[in-house]
């Protein structure tokens, strides 16, 4: 099963540093999800990112990225719903309802489908599912490689994920709850949750 990572909501120091050695220990993909923020600080943080590792970012927003830095693509969301005019490439799509799945999955390279856990990721978002709709959607073929889990995935809950059939995991929360950016500069704690989840979605 694949793990993808999700930047803090937030820009912080440390921030490229944590990325680099992130993907130094095997990180596949990386989106980088900073509602709101401004255009040149996200243009800063990827230039500050080692380059071989560029090609694994996907953008949630900000989509001249993309092509500015040769990232791998974009992701569509609430604030961002429809591809862009003439674009081809990487796409990827938030999905909140097994409807949406079926909307979409065929038009993506993969969707992700959440919140399966309650999450904490900037305001608490309820589960949306039971474990009977995802088993059935899983059984229908609904469920499979395209579609990412997300929310409130953690160590604790990333084997029942694999197990429903999903195709990967992304997470937030569960990651960056490991490092305090204004408490601490060592970022041995996420690293070393980043390998454990890695560890336990292959």
């Amino acid at each position: 099963m694949n793990l993808i990572a999700i930047t803090s909501p937030s820009f912080f120091v440390e921030e490229h540093i944590i990325l680099n050695a992130l993907f130094e220990e095997g990180l596949d993909v990386l989106h980088l999800k900073k509602p709101d923020s401004e255009p040149i600080f996200c243009e800063r943080l990827l230039r500050l990112i080692d380059k071989p590792w560029l090609k694994r970012i996907v953008v949630h927003d900000h989509f001249y990225l993309k092509d500015e830095f040769g990232l791998k693509g974009i992701h569509l969301n609430d604030r961002n719903p429809d591809i862009p005019t003439g674009y081809k490439g990487h796409v990827s799509r938030s999905c909140h309802s097994i409807e949406e799945v079926k909307e979409w999955k065929s038009r993506c390279s993969y969707v992700f489908l959440g919140p399966i856990y309650d999450s904490k990721s900037g305001r608490i978002k309820r589960e949306a599912f039971n474990t009977q709709q995802l088993t059935q959607a899983a059984t229908e073929g609904v469920i499979n490689k395209k579609v990412i889990a997300v929310g409130g995935i953690n160590a604790r809950n990333i084997k029942r994920v694999k197990n429903m059939g999903f195709g990967g995991a992304a997470v937030m929360t569960g990651l960056w709850e490991h490092f305090d950016a204004h408490e601490s500069s060592n970022f041995h704690d996420i690293v070393e949750q980043f390998k454990l989840l890695r560890k336990m979605a292959d």
